[in-house]
């Protein structure tokens, strides 16, 4: 099993996010979690191109000061909302036998559901604790509409395994 951290930078992850600090405690503990039980942290970013704040070289392209990336962990960037097409990240989860994907981020309906969607597609188990993934507001639904829309509705069963976030610990050799 790898825990795979999506779009979690700084021009993003703000107190705009549906349980803001929910997801960021989890986050936090998860990463804490994986890293004792010698469980791979990856990190991907999302770059926009130039003139966008997700871009290299950006202060808000860089991940979130919270779940700053330990020396020596991967960093996959991508330029689409699925962290597997064009980035690497499937050829080397493949190279290292990895069948199990943990995946916490942002945002849910963008880069989280082509995320889940990708890995599933690629035959990995993907596995969604709760409050670890959040968006905004749209003007379709609110955030944590969306939240439960995915996470409750389209993911769990189909594409992914949405798990209390207590059993995502236990997993990885925690609580």
């Amino acid at each position: 099993m790898v825990l795979l951290i999506v779009d979690t930078q700084k021009a993003i992850t703000d107190e705009r996010l549906c349980c803001f600090e929910l997801l960021v405690s989890r986050i936090k503990e998860l990463i804490s979690t994986a890293r004792k039980n010698n469980i791979e942290v990856i990190f991907v970013r999302h770059e926009d191109g130039p003139g966008a704040e997700l871009t290299k070289g950006k202060e808000g392209f860089e991940i979130y000061e919270g779940f700053s990336p330990a020396p020596g962990e991967r960093i996959f960037d991508k330029r689409v909302n699925s962290s597997f097409r064009d980035t690497g990240l499937t050829e080397y989860l493949k190279a290292k036998n990895e069948d199990t994907v943990m995946l916490v981020g942002l945002q849910t309906e963008y880069c989280i559901d082509a995320t889940v969607k990708a890995g599933f597609e690629h035959g990995f188990t993907m596995i969604i604790p709760e409050y670890t993934n959040s968006t905004f507001d749209n003007r379709f639904m609110t955030a944590e509409q969306t939240y439960r829309y995915y996470n409750e509705f389209i993911w769990n069963k189909r594409y992914a395994r949405c798990i209390p976030f207590e059993d995502a610990l236990g997993l990885m050799g925690g609580k």
